[in-house]
């Protein structure tokens, strides 16, 4: 069942860019309320039915699309078995996967909704259990594998010295970033983020912190960001031109000069946009865990504004982004051009269709629930 509008008072200047349209390459998003990626942890573990997408991912992202978010990122999908974050994490390396997917993005389309996917590698951070049951790394006994990383350097006490990448096996994640791409345009997606950031495998080359190689990946800013780039070449490769591709960075790993910093950040936007990336996707951390953060409403908004300042990149902020004044207030000011909900999606599907009524704006409405309306 389609959505359609239901017309509400004019909405107050400062907030309206809340609900205008963005338009990417060819595609228009309705509003600028977006979801961001969050990991639900419920495929199957192993078999044929490992990281394929079930009734759980289709109710879960069918409702933020009747609630009427713009646009869905899907949670980190990850482009081969050993680049999952927790063996019961959704993947994209094979035809299963892809066919268990459409239903999703048909539905999403349906509803307005703009459907996103995040290709994901997790290296060193890779084969951990669920959250709620500890997030530790599992080994082959739970299903899980050992890890793989730019250098022999564990995330955490306890974790296992993950595997050092060779070269060709660099090649070989960058050649399933690409196949996780065309795969993802098979399935019905319009956006693909690339994810490199909050520690995973393309965020550990990019940061001194984890990056302790001497070749041609490793050492100067330059060779840390090789990798990352090279990714970028290869999804474009195989994604069509007229159909934006993202990229998720933390821009600062949050230990002052050691690892990955804000000014890193905006180097590593230029490049990105020389490259063809429409917009990136601005968080922050997740490199040490013991890092010192300084987490409070929109604490990482200034860091989307940086970048945004400093090379002209469309991005999107996030991070404690709750309440429909003070989204509208980030769009308004200029500070970025989307405003990406995590947790505040889960509790509340319906956030933007809230929002909508708050500021008076035009809401999407599923027809069946004009009525309410």
């Amino acid at each position: 069942m389609r959505a359609a509008p239901v017309t509400a008072p004019a909405a107050p200047a400062a907030f309206a860019a809340l609900f205008a349209p963005l338009a990417l390459r060819s595609i228009t998003v309705p509003n600028r309320v977006w979801m961001a990626p969050m990991c639900q942890h419920v495929a199957e573990a192993s078999g044929p039915a490992a990281g394929v997408a079930h009734t759980w991912h289709l109710a879960h992202y069918a409702a933020r699309a009747v609630g009427g978010t713009g646009l869905i990122l899907q949670e980190a999908t990850a482009v081969s078995p050993e680049g999952r974050i927790s063996p019961y994490d959704l993947g994209i390396w094979n035809d299963a996967q892809v066919e268990a997917l459409r239903p999703i993005t048909s539905f999403l389309k349906e509803q307005g909704t703009v459907p996103g996917i995040q290709i994901a590698h997790a290296g060193r951070k890779a084969s951990t259990g669920r959250p709620w049951e500890g997030g530790r790394y599992v080994g082959p006994e739970a299903d899980g594998w050992l890890p793989s990383a730019p250098s022999p350097v564990p995330f955490d006490e306890g974790d296992p010295v993950p595997h050092e990448l060779t070269i060709d096996q660099i090649h070989e994640i960058t050649a399933q970033f690409a196949a996780a791409a065309g795969r993802a345009l098979a399935a019905g997606y319009e956006v693909v983020e690339i994810h490199g950031a909050h520690g995973y495998l393309i965020g550990e080359f990019l940061s001194a912190e984890s990056n302790r190689r001497t070749d041609e990946y490793g050492g100067s800013f330059e060779n840390r960001a090789r990798f990352a780039l090279e990714v970028v070449d290869a999804v474009l490769a195989v994604w069509p031109e007229q159909l934006p591709l993202f990229f998720r960075v933390s821009a600062t790993d949050w230990l002052d000069e050691s690892g990955w910093t804000p000014a890193d950040t905006v180097r590593l936007a230029g490049l990105l946009k020389e490259h063809g990336v429409d917009l990136l996707d601005v968080s922050t951390g997740g490199m040490a865990p013991r890092a010192t953060i300084p987490v409070g409403p929109g604490y990482q908004v200034p860091f989307a504004a940086e970048v945004k300042a400093g090379t002209g990149l469309p991005v999107a902020a996030v991070g404690l982004i709750t309440e429909p004044e003070q989204a509208g207030k980030i769009l308004a000011e200029g500070e970025a051009d989307a405003v990406l909900l995590g947790r505040e999606l889960l509790r509340d599907p319906y956030w933007a269709r809230r929002a909508a009524a708050e500021l008076g704006a035009e809401v999407r409405v599923p027809t069946p629930y004009h009525r309410a309306w």
